[in-house]
């Protein structure tokens, strides 16, 4: 069930006199402290780090010491054929090298011989080393590496998906100001056709002027009443779009109420709202994209030394010192038992092709990434001579709407003294509606360009 967001202003205690002169204002500021905390796709988005905090942890989790026990027992009529106990206790370490203590117990009438022990077991101390794969790198080191740079990788993923929400959050709120300013628009050239009508219906029962002028005057009327119902249904549907974005806690949907006003000095302030003056302090290397696919080279590093360690042949050392626990502080070098396993393919074939495909892997990716670097530059610089070209077409638009508007003061007052027509009144309303409607659409069009600097940056604080 929708709340208004006038009581929910009410119900967490705010002052009204917070929101400006005008209590029914509801800021661009305000409206993206919602979106930032409340909205479901900014909380998804901030799912990506508790991931990648959860993956770091699982491969850390390959390193946790490990205890094993192996038991195993035979009863036969009677006769105890074998009782044998393996139990150990592990250590992984970083170079792939493993510490191992253990205790081993074996009795029974048909025991295999290699089974067979003193009758109090025997204790076991050893370590285990890769002198070949494995040593300097190996799957468990390799997963701690990915894990955490994939924290950096998910950082960056997080703020790109959090900028495309704010960034549509923000042009909803944009055209929503532009549907409102063309509804105001239209209001007060309403109220001027009525005034002008029934100024002109009592003319013309004076006999100052001919009846057809009525029509004329009715004609604007209506036209005017036709432009407002057209913006109105506009406004409305700008508003319900907005309210797509305003949440608030326990994923609760809020509606922007009809008697809210959008910001009146968005111009002035959207640039520090949204911190896009710091442009000259902007470096591309914090650029959530940039960020990502760094991360992205920094992975493939990783796994091309995962590829080039398999060439190296498998080889593994382990030594166990053996005692018997009544005997397990006199140390004897004739008790120990050793290892060595030894493979390699012949051929390599497999791994070859597979350092490879990594290597192209890191060329592939590393072309993106300057590619993106200098995509980003250009569009950065495009965006910027955007807003520098939108700002003087504004202030031309301004000197039009003030001649536009001398125009039609003139006209007015010449028609007042019988010098002048209606139709002469009505066309340079016209275009004195047409200027003041191209001045909200450049308006607008300033909002976007800066929204999409906004959106390239991609820095949501």
């Amino acid at each position: 069930m929708k709340t208004k967001l006038y009581f929910l202003f009410i119900f967490i205690g705010w002052n009204w006199t917070i929101l400006g002169q005008n209590n029914t204002e509801f800021s661009f500021n305000e409206f993206l402290g919602y979106v930032k905390k409340y909205h479901p796709l900014v909380k998804q988005a901030d799912l990506k780090l508790n991931e990648a905090q959860a993956n770091l942890m699982l491969a850390r989790g390959a390193f946790d010491p490990k205890i094993e026990v192996d038991y195993s027992e035979k009863q036969f009529q009677d006769k105890n054929y074998y009782s044998i106990l393996n139990s150990s206790f592990k250590i992984p370490t970083w170079y792939g090298i493993e510490l191992k203590a253990g205790f081993d117990n074996a009795e029974g009438i048909y025991m295999n011989p290699e089974n067979t022990l003193p009758n109090s077991g025997i204790t076991s101390l050893g370590i285990s080393v890769p002198v070949g794969q494995g040593l300097f790198i190996n799957q468990r080191m390799a997963d701690i590496r990915k894990a955490k740079i994939a924290q950096n990788l998910n950082s960056a993923e997080r703020n790109l998906q959090a900028i495309e929400v704010l960034y549509e959050a923000s042009m909803s709120y944009a055209n929503w100001k532009r549907s409102y300013d063309e509804v105001k628009l239209y209001e007060t050239y309403l109220k001027n056709a009525l005034i002008r009508y029934e100024g002109v219906s009592k003319l013309i029962a004076q006999g100052d002027k001919p009846a057809i002028d009525s029509v004329e005057a009715g004609i604007a009327v209506t036209t005017r009443k036709l432009n407002l119902e057209d913006a109105q249904l506009k406004f409305t549907k700008a508003r319900l779009e907005l309210s797509n974005y305003l949440w608030y806690e326990n994923n609760l949907p809020l509606e922007v109420k009809e008697e809210l006003q959008p910001e009146k000095t968005l111009a002035i302030t959207i640039k520090e709202t949204l911190q896009v003056n710091e442009l000259s302090s902007f470096s591309l290397d914090n650029h959530p994209k940039i960020k990502a696919l760094d991360a992205k080279i920094d992975l493939l590093t990783v796994e091309k030394q995962l590829k080039a360690n398999a060439l190296l042949p498998k080889m593994d050392l382990s030594y166990n010192y053996l005692s018997e626990p009544s005997t397990i502080d006199q140390y004897r070098m004739e008790d120990y038992k050793i290892g060595l396993n030894f493979s390699i393919p012949i051929f390599l074939r497999k791994e070859r092709a597979g350092l490879k495909l990594a290597k192209l892997k890191i060329q592939d990716s590393q072309l993106s990434l300057q590619f993106e670097r200098k995509s980003l530059e250009n569009k950065l610089k495009s965006q910027q001579q955007e807003i520098i070209s939108l700002q003087k077409q504004q202030a031309y638009n301004s000197q039009l709407v003030q001649d536009f508007n001398q125009l039609l003061t003139a006209e007015d007052r010449l028609f007042g003294m019988g010098e002048s027509s209606l139709f002469l009144i009505n066309s340079r309303e016209n275009t004195l509606v047409s200027s003041q409607l191209n001045a909200i659409g450049l308006e607008n069009r300033y909002f976007q360009a800066i929204l999409g600097l906004y959106k390239t940056m991609a820095q949501p604080q």
